[in-house]
C-alpha cells in the first residue's frame, strides 16, 4: 500500500528521466514570460508618464494594484492548488495570467492599468506557487534544487528578453509600449504541454487517490530503467485528506515556521521589487533620457540568468540555509553601491551585480520555502507566505516614492539594501537548515524542532545537522 513514505522512497531513488526533463523544459517555458510580464511594467511606465501624462504616483499606485492581485493569487491559489491539484492549478493559472498581460494591452488611464494589472498579478502569483510545489514533489531529493534552478535560470531570461524587447518597441512610437504586453502573453502557447505533465503523486497520496498514484509512479520507473532497492521507510498510513487549512499554518508546529518565512518573503519583495520595479523610473527622474534608462536597466538585467545558474553548484551540496544569507548580505552591500554612484559604467556594473545576486537568492528562496510544508499545506503555505510578501510591496512602490520625494535618489537605495539585511539577519537567526532529504523528513523535522516527536526526525537528525 502506498503511503507518504514509500511514495517519497520511490521518487527519490529516480535519475533525472525524459518525463522530468519534459516538466522541467514546459515549467521553464512558462516561466519565462511569467519573469518577463512581472517586469512589463517597469519597462512600460517611462512610456505612460511621457505619452499618456502618468505621473510617479500614478506608477505606484498601479504597481501596488499589481502586488495586490499576487498576494490574492499567492494565497487563495495556492489553497485552491491544494484543493484541485497541482496540474489544473498550472492550467488556470497560466491561462490567466496570459490573457489579461494580452488585455493589458489595450489599457488608457490608471483605472484601466489597475484593474489589468490585478488581475494579472493574480495570475503569476498562483503560477509560480503552484509551479515551484510541484517541482518540488517529483523531482528527487538530490537533484530538487538544481532543477530548481535550472528552470529558474531559463524563465529569468525572460527579464533580459523582455527588457531588450522593451528598449527595443518603445521607442518607435506613442503606442508601440503596447506591443510589450502582447508579448508577455505568449505562455499561452505552453497550455498544450501543461496538459500533458503527469498530476504529483504526492498529492495523490494525500487525497487517498492511490491508483492514480501508482500509475504515475509506476510511469516513472518503467522510463528510468534499473533501479536501486526502495530505501526503508516507516509504516505509515497515507495521510487522509481531512482538515488541512489555514489555521493549521498559526497553529503547532508550524506557526513559528509560517511566521519566519512570512518575514522573509516581506523584506525580500520589498527590497527585490524597491530595485527591480523602480530604477527605469529612477533613473529618468534623476536625469537620463528614457533611452538611455532603458537601455542601462537592459544591460543590468543580463545578470538575472547566471545569477540563477550560482545557485547550481550550491543548493543540494551546501543545502539552502547559508547560500541565502551570503547571497542577501551581498545584495545589501551592491545595491547601496548602485544608489551611490552616478558613473554609466558603475551604474551597469553594480545593477549587474544586483540582479545576480537577487536571482540566485530568489532561486534558492523558492526552493527552500515549499520544503518546509508538509504535503497537505504545502501549496498553501508556501503560498500564503509569498503571497504576503506581495500584499506587504502593495505599499512597497508608494514608500518608494515617498522616500525618493523626501530623501531623494540615493536615500531610495539604502532603504533597498536594509530590506535585504532584515532578511539575512533572519535566515541567519531563525532559518532551519535543509539538505538532499525527502521533503517528509524535512516537514518532519520542523515539527519536531516546535515541539512534535516525530521517528523520522530522529533518524534522520545527524544528516539534517549538516545542511
Amino acid at each position: 500500500m502506498l503511503t507518504p513514505f514509500t511514495t517519497a522512497a520511490r521518487l527519490d531513488r529516480l535519475p533525472i528521466t525524459r518525463a522530468h526533463k519534459f516538466a522541467l523544459a514546459t515549467l521553464a517555458f512558462v516561466f519565462l514570460f511569467e519573469f518577463g510580464d512581472l517586469n512589463t511594467f517597469a519597462y512600460v511606465a517611462p512610456a505612460l508618464v511621457k505619452h499618456l501624462g502618468f505621473s510617479v504616483g500614478d506608477i505606484a499606485v498601479v504597481t501596488s494594484a499589481a502586488f495586490l492581485g499576487m498576494a490574492v493569487g499567492a494565497a487563495f491559489g495556492g489553497r485552491v492548488s491544494d484543493l484541485i491539484g497541482r496540474k489544473r492549478a498550472l492550467l488556470c493559472s497560466t491561462s490567466l495570467f496570459s490573457l489579461f498581460s494580452l488585455v493589458n494591452a489595450a489599457g488608457v488611464n490608471v483605472p484601466t492599468f489597475v484593474v489589468f494589472r490585478f488581475l494579472t498579478g493574480v495570475g503569476l502569483s498562483a503560477m509560480v506557487v503552484a509551479a515551484t510545489t510541484y517541482i518540488s514533489e517529483v523531482m528527487p531529493a538530490a537533484r530538487r534544487g538544481r532543477m530548481q534552478s535550472a528552470v529558474m535560470a531559463v524563465g529569468l531570461a525572460g527579464i533580459p528578453f523582455m527588457s531588450f524587447s522593451a528598449r527595443g518597441i518603445v521607442p518607435l512610437g506613442s503606442g508601440a509600449w503596447r506591443l510589450v504586453f502582447v508579448l508577455g502573453s505568449a505562455a499561452l502557447l505552453a497550455l498544450p504541454a501543461l496538459a500533458a505533465l503527469p498530476e504529483s503523486p504526492r498529492w495523490l497520496v494525500h487525497k487517498d487517490r492511490l491508483p492514480a498514484a501508482e500509475a504515475v509512479l509506476s510511469q516513472l520507473e518503467r522510463r528510468a530503467g534499473p533501479l536501486p532497492p526502495i530505501a526503508d521507510v516507516p509504516s505509515a498510513p497515507a495521510a487522509p485528506a481531512g482538515r488541512s487549512g489555514y489555521r493549521q499554518l498559526f497553529a503547532s508546529p508550524y506557526g513559528r515556521t509560517t511566521l519566519f518565512l512570512a518575514v522573509v518573503w516581506i523584506f525580500q519583495t520589498l527590497g527585490f521589487y524597491g530595485f527591480v520595479a523602480w530604477v527605469p523610473t529612477l533613473l529618468t527622474q534623476h536625469g537620463f533620457s528614457v533611452a538611455k534608462s532603458l537601455g542601462f536597466s537592459a544591460l543590468t538585467t543580463i545578470g538575472a540568468v547566471p545569477g540563477a545558474l550560482l545557485a547550481w553548484p550550491v543548493t543540494d551540496r551546501l543545502g539552502r540555509k547559508l547560500p541565502l544569507v551570503v547571497a542577501a548580505l551581498a545584495t545589501a552591500a551592491s545595491g547601496l553601491a548602485y544608489g551611490l554612484t552616478f558613473n554609466p559604467v558603475a551604474i551597469v556594473v553594480f545593477g549587474f551585480c544586483v540582479n545576480l545576486l537577487i536571482q540566485t537568492f530568489a532561486t534558492l528562496l523558492y526552493a527552500y520555502s515549499p520544503e518546509l510544508f508538509p504535503t497537505g499545506l504545502r501549496n498553501a503555505g508556501h503560498g500564503l507566505v509569498y503571497g504576503t510578501g506581495r500584499l506587504a510591496n502593495i505599499f512597497g512602490p508608494m514608500l518608494v516614492a515617498s522616500i525618493f520625494a523626501g530623501l531623494g535618489y540615493q536615500a531610495v537605495f539604502v532603504y533597498i539594501a536594509a530590506c535585504w539585511l532584515i532578511v539575512a539577519l533572519a535566515i541567519a537567526f531563525f532559518g532551519p537548515r535543509t539538505g538532499k532529504r525527502s521533503l517528509e523528513s524535512l516537514s518532519a523535522r520542523t515539527g519536531a524542532q516546535a515541539g512534535a516527536a516525530n521517528p523520522v526526525h530522529t533518524a534522520n537528525n545527524a544528516e539534517g545537522t549538516l545542511r
